[in-house]
């Protein structure tokens, strides 16, 4: 299971959430008809962590929600980022 957060670039915006498939799921948020989503049509993944259970998932989508902070969301992609270079 994943946490994800999307950036659209269009209208400048992150999405948080939680997935079982990545690939799947950024398919259907970029071709949605749902409320926040469906506001843009270029999302891209610019960051996820994985979890052994959909649980874990769930807690950590709602720590990173609970910030509504933009600034907490590029600091946490930010550090992602630099762990992979």
């Amino acid at each position: 299971f994943y946490v994800y957060i999307l950036y659209s670039k269009s209208i400048d915006r992150y999405y948080i959430g939680q997935t079982k498939n990545l690939r799947d799921r950024l398919t259907r948020h970029n071709n949605s008809s749902t409320r926040f989503t469906s506001r843009a049509k270029d999302w891209e993944i610019v960051f996820t962590e994985e979890f052994p259970t959909r649980s874990e998932a769930m807690k950590r989508e709602s720590q990173i929600k609970c910030q509504k902070s933009r600034k907490f969301i590029e600091e946490l992609i930010s550090h992602a980022e630099g762990r992979r270079d």
